[in-house]
C-alpha cells in the first residue's frame, strides 16, 4: 500500500513522543512513591536508560520534562535533583521562590505548628524511631560542621510532617523545601546558631503525644525566628 508523502515520518514522530511520555510517567512515578524523596539526585543519565530500557535521548526529553514541570533540578556539576513531588508542588516552588523571607517563615509557622500538633496526636512506632533517628542526624551534622547540615534540619521538620499523616498537608509542605532550604542557608551564614535545644524540645512533645506541647515548641520556635525580621 501506498501511504502519502511524510506519513513514515509522522508515525515515527508520535511513537517518539509517545514513548517519552511513558518514560516521563515512569519517572514521575518514581518521586511520588517516594523512592525518590524531595532533596535527593536522581539516577545518572545511563542509570535511567537501564531502568527505563530506552535511549539516552529518550530518557534526556523525559527528564526535561519534569525540569519544566517543576518536579526536578538540574545543579551544574553536581546532578539532578527532586524538588517537589507533583506538577502543582512545582508550580508552588516557582511561586514561592520571589518570596519575602518573613513571609515564608510566617507561613511556615502556622504549617509547622498545625503539623506538630497532629504529628503529636497521629505518630505511630515507627514515626518516633525516624524522628529520634532525625534528631540525631540533625545534631550530629551540625556540630560536626557537615555539608549536609541543613538538608538534615529540612528532614526533620518534614519528619514532623509525616507523622501527621495527612497526604495533602505533606505534598504542600514538600513545594516549599527548595525555599526552605534557601532560607536555613541564609540565616545560618549571618548567626550560625544551632538551636538543638529547640529541636530537641519540638520533637520530645511529639513523641510524649503532647500536641499542646509539640504545637507551642514549633510556633516558639519559628516565632523567635520571625522575630529577626522588620516587619513590613
Amino acid at each position: 500500500m501506498d501511504y502519502p508523502p511524510g506519513t513514515l515520518l509522522r508515525v515515527q514522530q508520535v511513537r517518539r513522543t509517545s514513548l517519552i511520555a511513558q518514560v516521563t510517567d515512569q519517572l514521575r512515578a518514581e518521586i511520588r512513591s517516594g523512592r525518590w524523596p524531595v532533596g535527593s539526585r536522581i539516577p545518572t543519565e545511563p542509570e535511567l536508560t537501564e531502568l527505563t530500557g530506552t535511549g539516552r535521548n529518550t530518557v534526556r526529553e523525559a527528564v526535561q520534562a519534569l525540569v519544566h514541570a517543576g518536579m526536578l533540578e538540574r545543579r551544574q556539576g553536581s546532578g539532578t535533583y527532586v524538588i517537589a513531588t507533583s506538577d502543582l508542588g512545582g508550580t508552588l516552588a516557582k511561586y514561592f521562590a520571589d518570596a519575602v523571607e518573613r513571609d515564608i517563615l510566617e507561613l511556615r509557622q502556622a504549617l509547622d505548628t498545625q503539623a506538630a500538633h497532629l504529628a503529636a496526636q497521629r505518630r505511630d512506632d515507627n514515626d518516633i524511631a525516624t524522628l529520634r533517628h532525625l534528631l540525631d542526624e540533625r545534631r550530629k551534622a551540625w556540630d560536626d560542621d557537615d555539608p549536609g547540615a541543613i538538608h538534615a534540619d529540612i528532614q526533620l521538620h518534614r519528619g514532623i510532617v509525616v507523622a501527621s499523616h495527612n497526604a495533602v498537608y505533606l505534598e504542600f509542605y514538600d513545594s516549599l523545601l527548595p525555599i526552605m532550604e534557601q532560607g536555613i542557608r541564609s540565616r545560618t551564614s549571618k548567626s550560625g546558631g544551632s538551636y538543638h535545644t529547640e529541636h530537641a524540645e519540638l520533637v520530645n512533645a511529639v513523641i510524649a503525644g503532647d500536641s499542646e506541647r509539640a504545637a507551642r515548641a514549633a510556633n516558639c520556635f519559628l516565632g523567635s525566628l520571625i522575630a529577626e525580621y522588620p516587619e513590613h
